[in-house]
């Protein structure tokens, strides 16, 4: 089955656009979008919405996430009428955003069984003319764990940091990350698709220690190629171990090669930590803009 991006909601449709604020445990899932046979996120997130709305939902994301990796700032749109948004207070003195959170909520534990509590929807409200969970976007930030040495490997965070054994150089790997930042086509870190560009304006990729001796790359772009965190994380890896110069990131984007030496970074520590706006006036030339260029 191929995903098909719901068309942009008319001004005129006589539809609510509401948005949805999640966040996920991306271990239990194959990735965001719905896979014949598989678990994921978004088919978890609208059989919940049709056992409450009584009909097939779609959602937009605005951002598709990998099998394994997590979300705190996940952000959605969905279209109802007038009378569906209503009809969720079910003559209950509550605001109709309260009474979808509430029944959501359990929906969702309905669904996932013995995953409940893995897909939390945080917010729901009417969405500003003009937004769209994906074109409206500004930009994505991603984090990423990292523990370089076994007096950090803690039992109780495993499942959301990188236990690497080889000691990292932190200014190694901010000095390899810099260079690529700004407008670059990065065919060499993502896997393309086919008829789409892969361009992006990469805006933050740094990497930072904490007092806890934990290394935490954040990484943040307009937006984003299949697996291009996870390739530039990985990569930068490589230069911080000493196994390749601070120069080998710039040279591989440049050359736009996707080889043996290139390397996914595991997924379980990535997070998809916020997605941010432009204001509500200029959500629909934002959109128009963004599909444009992506489509």
């Amino acid at each position: 089955m191929t995903y098909q991006e719901p068309a942009a909601l008319q001004r005129d449709s006589g539809f609510l656009r509401i948005r949805l604020d999640l966040g996920y445990d991306g271990g239990p899932f194959s990735g965001w979008a719905i896979q014949p046979g598989r678990t994921t996120v978004q088919g978890a997130l609208e059989e919940a919405l049709a056992l409450l709305l009584r009909r097939p939902i779609r959602v937009t994301v605005a951002g598709r996430t990998d099998a394994g990796v997590h979300a705190r700032g996940q952000v959605v749109h969905l279209d109802l009428t007038t009378a569906e948004w209503s009809g969720l207070r079910r003559g209950a003195d509550v605001e109709p955003n309260v009474a979808l959170l509430r029944r959501l909520r359990g929906a969702l534990n309905r669904v996932l069984g013995d995953l409940g509590g893995a897909v939390e929807v945080h917010n729901a409200v009417v969405a500003p003319p003009g937004f769209d969970a994906r074109f409206s976007a500004l930009w994505r930030r991603y984090s990423y764990r990292i523990a370089d040495g076994t007096l950090q490997w803690d039992p109780l965070l495993r499942t959301t940091t990188l236990w690497h054994k080889a000691p990292l150089d932190l200014e190694r790997m901010n000095a390899a990350a810099q260079p690529l930042l700004g407008l670059q086509d990065f065919l060499a870190f993502c896997k393309p698709r086919e008829g789409a560009t892969t361009v992006r304006e990469l805006q933050r990729f740094e990497f930072n220690r904490g007092t806890d001796g934990i290394l935490l790359a954040t990484v943040q772009a307009d937006a984003f190629c299949h697996n291009m965190v996870r390739s530039l994380v990985g990569a930068a890896l490589l230069v911080g171990e000493g196994r390749e110069g601070t120069s080998w990131l710039q040279e591989r984007l440049h050359a736009r090669i996707r080889d043996a030496r290139s390397k996914l970074a595991p997924a379980h520590p990535l997070v998809l930590e916020e997605v941010r706006y432009p204001s509500d006036e200029a959500l629909h030339q934002r959109a128009h803009q963004t599909r444009a260029l992506r489509c």
